[in-house]
């Protein structure tokens, strides 16, 4: 029997990565507080 979870790098990265970010509102709002640090 499989697990749950595979865990794959590249669709994660796709999801939830730094390019992923860019595409969403999140990082402009960030930047606009001045956050030090833009992703985890």
């Amino acid at each position: 029997m499989k697990r749950t979870y595979q865990p794959n790098n590249r669709k994660k990265a796709k999801k939830h990565g730094f390019f992923a970010r860019i595409k969403g509102k999140v990082l402009n709002s960030r930047r606009a507080k001045k956050r030090k640090k833009l992703c985890a």
